[in-house]
């Protein structure tokens, strides 16, 4: 037991999290926490998020289309990549579940009957492949591991990086783990052993041998997703989960059906092709297979074959004794660009790469990497599967020299010379020269003629004519000097030159370049490649050769290869199904709803690109495949259109196994292909055994609930899956039941950084709820971002929230539950002074409305409207701000005012602004807003079945006026501040804001005549179809208009911020007409309490209406000693002449 206890020590899994935000005081947390548990429990007991289609006894078979019935009963279908089950949530997957989670409580507030299932992906390598890790494990070192020794899971040295198992579902392994034990660093652990992964994961020592049997997983990890996903407070209809493979023999049937019908369309196909392929797993590798290299394909080349003519002394040593004396040795160069072959005038190699001589057949043998070898096993190039014998191993620098045959090209023979920028890594390590059209050859040419010496070669080895191959329009006939003169590249060691200039080469010969030489002189590059290729292999002088695009790493920690197999493969792309591809890019860019433009781009280059793809592997979970049954179906391809189970399930069966029979009281056996047919509208006639009516029940679920409104899933997995998903759903159903939406999102970072295990920065949604709750942990993913660009989960927000929704429902409580009613100021002033209130927010007025009570409702209004808004086009972020920071700042502004005033708020508005802001709030803080809904306000049934309110567009004048309250406000307290900083810098300030003063407001009743004659002259000068003004002949008209006249200089800064309006999309009759669409002098009016409240020690306030000319005026309103209503003012301050209507001036004065 001492390794494992070695490493649980190690490994313990709250280091996961042990660089996240640590939260001291819970009270408020917990009580936010027990509410929300007694809701889900009610909500669960209630059934509330069970969603069913019309019955066919509302609304019979027949009687109306299933368009009508969608119309009529108004729906909303969606749902997340379902998550794999070899470990428990993490806060990646409750973003993702977090945008199904809103959009499915926005579509309950639009009245429409809502389905969000959930079901568990099983199907693939990474269960299989870890129980058998485990099964081995426990034969080595027993049930408990005992007798695993802890030198073997520990390297001996000091490391002060705290250990922590990454998510099997991480692209990357980490090998290595440490500890700190106090201040003093413990000894490293590895993370070798299976076992120890479990561990990590928090699963006890005496369970981890039942994880040998891949079923226990199945058993395990559901469960806690729905427990997370519960206590997340999401609205899932439970009775539709299930998990994949056979081990649901209904799905598992459901699965064969589709195969089934792809393969009678012509969708699969049979054949030899190159795919990613794990030696060690001998099968396919997927996407989902893999530990890194996700997205990565084969690339397929022209592997060239250069005969050797004459080796030199050094190589002709080191394979003295190794080959036969007929031996035929070829440099095997893989190209992208046969067409190019002719202008060949050398071969290089790494001088320090490896290198491997390996027998293909009877005195014929390959010179390439062994890289290259082993791939080329896998692909008939020798004789047996997997073989390919090694008869000698050299470096580059011992071939330098060979005199070689060049297939096709000019130059007869050609040498093998150096070329330090070889990588093994891709093709084979073998890299045939074409300076005339390939930029890096041609640098390499140059530097090798210059450095001949240096590179210990024969200069005239790399002086052979080169010759033009292709004719471009942009380049001429030598594209590559062309390129490497006017790019100015140096040297072979210019990469990121080299790198461009190779692109643009490429590009030009490819498309617009025509054949100056060969066979094919005179046809495009594009029509001549694949003849020039034909002509090489035919003539045994070249094979097809493939590789993986980069490095492929399986589960089974297995460096893939490319192998040519005979396999079933989803015919998708160009090269597959050409009609198909363009029907899924007509889809894309007609019809599919995808939040982004950003989303539409990647879709159309994935659909681009894709090609054929493995339908069959032959190890893992799932479902066997119906056409073969040796070969199971591959992990992608079950899990295109599962969607369209979930309409059925719960009629199906009641556990996510189909062990116990549903409603419809049906057998798997009873499932046939015809039936499914029937079911999902392929078909309208059927023979079963299946009652007509549960028939019907099924058929009308799936017609109702299709088709899906909405699938969400990180951008990753547009390379695969979605893409997927539209394919086969093009293939299968009806064009109605086709897709309408797809949402990607973008990775989920944590508090800035990126999510990780090993630096303690990881939560799981279990750890995020149980730490901030669900409300909290909901607000905090709402606010993380929209987009497809990687959001952020602070949590800060979530700690930040805790606050704001415990002391907005204390505050909720007390206001409608502890309401003082009043019915006047003085009443309000009274009860204020003289009754002992905690709260004086709970004195409230009835009765008539006035100004701010109107202002109030007016800006819930438009808030309310503005959210609705912003959760219909899916963009939480802004609902949130608009719906819940913005509508506590509405009520703060109400509350200040109203105070202010000496009046209170309005019982009738308070208790509004609460049932608004819990409507609001319910899609994604429920908890809260159900409790609001219940305890609070006592409405009889839950908040969940309630809809967004409908509320009159809002007052143009009453928003008007809020917006110059706002700016008005602001602009006095950023006056009166800006003193203080000059004060507290030592500078001479026009009041002192610490001593008593006064406070003048300068309001215009008209606009001075100056601006009316700007107006006029811009007005001219507008071209409203190009929306724009020719300023220079504007300035000259200014100009003419005043002259030396003081105006002038104040006319053109007018005229600019004007011009700024208009260009911005402003109407222009608000730009030119100037209207307030408010009494000014009414609202300062209204404002002058609280500018006396807001100015610090501010004993008058006057308001002052400015004559024409600003300098002389009238007191119109204000407060405080000394102030006298029409008063008649002389002499006003120079300030007062710049108010204009809308824009009033002020002035400060110690008193």
């Amino acid at each position: 037991m001492a390794a494992a206890q070695a490493t649980v020590k190690a490994l313990d899994p709250n280091n996961a999290s042990k660089g996240t935000l640590k939260i001291e005081n819970t009270e408020k947390r917990d009580t936010l926490i027990a509410s929300e548990k007694i809701y889900q429990q009610q909500w669960e007991q209630d059934r509330i998020f069970e969603a069913n289609a019309p019955s066919t006894k509302e609304i019979p078979v027949g009687s109306i289309s299933a368009e009508e019935l969608r119309r009529k009963h108004p729906k909303f279908f969606g749902a997340m990549a379902y998550p794999y089950m070899n470990g428990t949530l993490h806060m990646g997957h409750a973003f993702t579940a977090s945008k199904v989670e809103f959009s499915a409580g926005v579509a309950r507030m639009q009245g429409k009957r809502t389905l969000f299932p959930q079901g568990y992906h099983c199907t693939g390598m990474p269960i299989k492949a870890c129980a058998d890790k485990l099964i081995r494990e426990i034969e080595i070192f027993g049930q408990n591991f005992e007798d695993c020794p802890t030198e073997e899971i520990t390297n001996g040295e000091k490391d002060d990086e705290v250990p922590a198992p990454i998510q099997g579902t991480t692209k990357e392994d980490v090998t290595k783990f440490t500890a700190k034990k106090g201040k003093a660093a413990a000894k490293s652990v590895k993370l070798k052993y299976q076992f120890q992964i479990m561990l990590a994961l928090g699963i006890p020592i005496e369970q981890i041998h039942k994880f040998a049997d891949p079923q226990h997983w199945l058993e395990f990890f559901p469960p806690l997703c729905r427990r997370d996903m519960t206590a997340f407070g999401a609205r899932v209809d439970w009775r539709r989960q299930m998990v994949t493979t056979d081990a649901n023999p209904y799905y598992d049937s459901f699965v064969r059906w589709q195969m089934n019908r792809l393969y009678e369309l012509g969708k699969i196909k049979f054949g030899k092709r190159y795919t990613v392929y794990s030696p060690k797993d001998g099968q396919a590798c997927m996407d989902h297979d893999r530990q890194s290299g996700e997205g990565l394909g084969v690339q397929e080349y022209t592997a060239l074959k250069l005969k050797v003519k004459e080796w030199p002394e050094t190589a002709q040593r080191a394979l003295s004794g190794k080959l036969p004396a007929n031996a035929s040795v070829y440099f095997v160069p893989a190209t992208l660009r046969p067409e190019t072959m002719y202008g060949q005038t050398c071969c290089f190699v790494g001088p320090k790469v490896k290198y491997g001589i390996f027998k293909v057949i009877e005195n014929e043998y390959f010179f390439v990497s062994l890289r290259a070898a082993r791939n080329m096993a896998f692909q008939g190039i020798f004789p047996e599967w997997g073989v390919f014998p090694q008869v000698a191993e050299l470096e580059g620098s011992d071939v330098v020299g060979t005199l070689v045959e060049a297939p096709l090209s000019v130059h007869k023979s050609v040498r093998i010379l150096p070329m330090e920028t070889v990588k093994p890594t891709k093709g084979t390590g073998v890299v045939t020269c074409v300076p005339s059209d390939s930029p890096d050859d041609y640098a390499t040419i140059l530097d090798l003629i210059k450095k001949s010496d240096y590179y210990g070669i024969k200069k005239e080895w790399a002086e052979l004519e080169i010759i033009p191959i292709i004719e471009t329009p942009s380049y001429g006939n030598l594209t590559a000097k062309f390129l490497v003169e006017k790019m100015k590249i140096n040297s072979p060691k210019d990469a990121k030159q080299l790198a461009e200039a190779k692109d643009l080469a490429y590009k030009e010969g490819y498309y617009q370049g025509k054949m100056c030489f060969g066979d094919f002189k005179g046809k495009s590059v594009e029509e001549a490649k694949p003849l020039v290729r034909q002509q090489l292999i035919d003539a045994n002088d070249a094979f097809n050769y493939a590789e993986p695009e980069g490095l492929v790493i399986s589960r089974s920690a297995d460096e893939c290869v490319a192998g040519h197999l005979d396999q079933w493969f989803m015919n998708y792309g160009s090269q597959g199904d050409p009609a198909w591809q363009q029907q899924v890019l007509d889809h894309v860019d007609k019809d599919l709803q995808l939040y982004s433009a950003e989303a539409k781009n990647a879709f159309e280059q994935t659909i681009d690109w894709l090609g054929q793809w493995a339908a069959t592997r032959s190890y893992g979970l799932g479902s066997r495949f119906s056409i073969d049954r040796q070969w199971l179906v591959e992990s992608l391809s079950d899990s295109t259109i599962y969607h369209s189970y979930y309409t059925i399930a719960h009629l199906l069966h009641t556990d996510i196994f189909g062990v116990h029979k549903g409603p419809a009281n049906v057998t798997p056996d009873q499932m046939t292909d015809e039936v499914w047919d029937y079911i999902f509208t392929r078909r309208d006639d059927i023979k079963s055994d299946i009652p007509l009516e549960v028939l019907q029940t099924m058929r009308r679920e799936f017609e109702y609930f299709y088709p899906i409104d909405v699938n969400i899933s990180g951008k990753d997995l547009i390379n695969n899956h979605l893409t997927f998903f539209l394919y086969i759903h093009l293939a299968i159903f009806p064009r109605s039941y086709w897709p309408k939406g797809i949402r990607v999102n973008g990775h989920l970072q944590l508090n800035g950084e990126k999510m990780s295990k090993s630096t303690g920065n990881f939560l799981t949604l279990n750890d995020a709820v149980t730490k901030f709750g669900a409300d909290a942990t909901r607000v905090a993913l709402a606010d993380a971002g929209d987009g497809v660009e990687d959001a952020n989960f602070e949590e800060s927000v979530a700690d930040t929230t805790i606050l704001r929704l415990f002391e907005l429902r204390k505050w909720c409580e007390e206001i409608v539950l502890e309401a003082r009613l009043i019915s006047s100021s003085e009443e309000y002033v009274h009860v204020r002074d003289n009754e002992r209130i905690k709260n004086t927010d709970v004195i409230q007025r009835n009765g008539p409305k006035g100004f701010w009570d109107e202002l109030f409702e007016n800006e819930l209004n438009g808030l309310v409207r503005e959210t609705i808004q912003h959760y219909e086009a899916a963009w939480y972020k802004s609902a949130l701000k608009s719906g819940f920071y913005d509508f506590t700042g509405a009520r703060d502004f109400y509350r200040s005012s109203c105070r202010a005033a000496d009046i209170g708020m309005h019982q009738d508005f308070t208790r509004r602004y609460v049932e608004l802001q819990a409507l609001m709030l319910a899609p994604v803080a429920p908890h809260w807003a159900e409790y609001i809904w219940l305890e609070v306000l006592k409405k009889p049934t839950t908040i969940q079945n309630a809809l967004f309110p409908a509320v009159p567009a809002p007052s143009p004048s009453l928003s008007a006026a809020r917006e110059y309250i706002r700016t008005t406000s602001s602009a006095i307290t950023s006056a009166e501040g800006a003193q203080q900083k000059r004060l507290a810098k030592g500078k001479l300030a026009t009041f002192d804001p610490k001593q008593p003063k006064s406070l003048t407001v300068f309001c215009a009743s008209a606009f001075p005549a100056w601006q009316d004659r700007c107006i006029e002259l811009l007005r001219g000068a507008f071209d409203a179809l190009a929306v724009s003004v020719d300023m220079k002949a504007l300035s000259r008209e200014v100009g003419k208009a005043f002259g030396k006249a003081p105006e002038g200089k104040k006319a053109m800064p007018f005229v600019q911020g004007l011009k700024k309006r208009l260009e911005a999309g402003e109407e222009e009759e608000k730009v030119f007409g100037r209207e307030l669409g408010f009494e000014e002098v009414a609202v300062l009016k209204e404002m002058v309490p609280g500018l006396r409240q807001t100015v610090m020690r501010c004993q008058r306030v006057e308001v002052v209406r400015v004559s024409e000319g600003g300098k002389k005026g009238q007191v119109v309103a204000g407060s405080g000693k000394g102030v006298e209503i029409g008063r008649a003012v002389e002499e006003l301050p120079a300030v007062a002449e710049g108010a204009v209507p809308g824009g009033p001036t002020f002035d400060f004065e110690n008193v």
